[in-house]
């Protein structure tokens, strides 16, 4: 698995599990982002298009296009 799905997946996770825990806890508002995070994922896998992906393309480099003046060329 690569890098991006990693850490796509550990934010979506850590989103849906804090918004989970924050409904219970403080207010039943706070299940909405769960919520909204689902209708992401669904409309990710009809249209293609990901926020969170869109972030990490504009974070990090792709892979294996590190330039080999940067401190990460391997």
């Amino acid at each position: 698995m690569n890098q991006k799905r990693r850490i796509h997946d550990a934010i979506v996770g850590v989103v849906v599990t804090a918004g989970i825990a924050l409904g219970h806890y403080v207010s039943a508002h706070w299940l909405l982002l769960p919520a909204i995070i689902g209708v992401t994922l669904i409309q990710s896998g009809i249209t293609g298009f990901c926020p969170v992906y869109f972030a990490l393309d504009r974070l990090l480099p792709s892979e294996g296009a590190a330039d080999q003046s940067s401190c990460c060329a391997k």
